[in-house]
């Protein structure tokens, strides 16, 4: 339970970091906000595991939380252009 709570926090700090350094202005919640987070950080860990395995039984990945926002950067660039609105 408490690792869904740690995954909600950790989405939503970074989507609000990814919608601080894309330019523009984004009309997105807290739950879009925290969503493009989460989507970031699986689409990061994806990234980050093509070019470096973490050690077995390790829970982070040093390269986990930058990716993360790239990951959401990634997904806000893809949002801005298919809802220009």
């Amino acid at each position: 339970m408490l690792h869904i709570i740690w995954s909600i926090v950790i989405g939503f700090i970074v989507g609000l970091i990814a919608r601080a350094v894309m330019p523009g202005m984004q009309h997105l919640g807290f739950i879009a906000t925290t969503l493009l987070g989460i989507g970031g950080s699986i689409l990061g860990g994806l990234i980050a595991r093509l070019f470096s395995k973490p050690e077995p039984g390790s829970s982070f990945h040093a390269a986990g939380f930058i990716m993360s926002i790239i990951g959401a950067l990634i997904l806000l660039f893809i949002w801005g252009k298919l809802n220009p609105g």
